[in-house]
């Protein structure tokens, strides 16, 4: 299946709702200032961003994505502003960032909420003054980007617990535009859902497409979806991806993909980290260690490491996990050398 652009994909909706937030959207790219984009997963933060771009004076220039979450602190940095040859193990040439790619277009930050305080700081100074310097470099570069920041969750509170700066959300924050999740725009979902029907339809070349039956209308209407959009787009898709005849309306839905009497039985994150730590803990006292601080090094490092791996290396999460806050996690990391 090809995979659409956020420029090419449509914002359809009637309610409410939906149009003041196109209104909002409309009003908000005429200027030439930062944007954040808030709401649930699933709402349309990527699309609400490129249409920010695409009706601004910008729209012919470079709209340029990062997924900030998707990548390692360590990374982020060098993907946003660019390194020069060794300025970390394994920079073996000068590599250009995305600040410099987007130069007198758009940057789209998805997920900006897990940013470091150190990437957090070069976006402030980028934003105050649009200058900023390569990693390894003492050059400093001027650029003329307008940021787009989204996030799924709520940015004062996050700068209140000292995990967001203020002064940066107070540089971003000129616009805040935030997203109905689906359960407050009823009146859109059949409407969104006959689109992706009908999408799925020409790519099985139906000669139209039947429309769904009244009970499976009312599922859709009755379910809360907190996936949202995206999470009717799924659904949708895989029910007419499974229909049978092209001709009769579609009549199964199946929300849940996983749901099975042979279903392994969820653990939460903290069981899980319970578990690891109960096994190396078992470990240590089978070794029995006869110096008491090394062992409760040993436990810590451990602690710290699968925390880590747990949560795919997102320093944040895995320092919500131990029921410690960013500062205390970054800390503990330095002291067992694990940065």
């Amino acid at each position: 299946m090809r995979l659409i652009a956020p420029q090419d994909q449509t914002l359809i909706g009637e309610s409410p709702a939906f149009l003041e937030i196109i209104d909002q959207c409309s009003r908000a790219a005429r200027h030439d200032r930062p944007v954040l984009v808030i709401g649930e997963r699933g709402t349309g933060k990527e699309l609400i961003a490129a249409r920010l771009h695409f009706l601004s004076p910008r729209w012919e220039r470079g709209f340029v994505q990062v997924n900030c979450a998707a990548l390692p602190e360590n990374l982020l940095e060098s993907e946003l502003f660019g390194h020069e040859a060794g300025a970390f193990t394994g920079a073996s040439g000068k590599r250009i960032g995305r600040f410099e790619e987007a130069n007198n277009g758009t940057l789209f930050l998805d997920e900006i909420a897990t940013t470091s305080q150190s990437a957090q700081e070069k976006l402030l100074r980028v934003t105050e003054y649009g200058t900023f310097q390569r990693l390894g470099s003492n050059k400093t570069i001027q650029v003329d980007v307008r940021i787009i920041g989204a996030t799924n969750i709520d940015l004062p509170t996050a700068a209140g617990n000292g995990n967001f700066r203020h002064d940066l959300l107070d540089r971003l924050a000129l616009d805040v535009i935030t997203l109905p999740p689906l359960r407050h725009r009823q009146e859109d979902i059949m409407l969104l859902a006959t689109q992706f029907g009908q999408r799925v339809a020409q790519e099985r070349e139906w000669l139209s497409f039947p429309g769904f039956s009244s009970h499976m209308t009312d599922a859709l209407m009755q379910y809360h979806w907190p996936g949202n959009v995206r999470e009717l787009k799924n659904v949708v898709e895989r029910a007419v991806y499974h229909a049978e005849d092209e001709f009769d309306p579609i009549s199964i839905i199946e929300i849940d993909p996983f749901q099975s009497p042979f279903r392994p039985a969820p653990q939460s994150s903290d069981a899980a980290l319970s578990t690891v730590v109960r096994e190396k803990s078992n470990a240590v006292h089978a070794a029995k260690p006869t110096d008491y601080h090394q062992a409760v090094t040993i436990l810590e490092r451990e602690m710290l490491k699968n925390a880590l791996m747990h949560h795919k290396h997102n320093q944040r999460e895995a320092a919500k996990s131990l029921k410690l806050n960013y500062h205390q996690f970054r800390h503990q990391l330095k002291k067992h050398d694990l940065l």
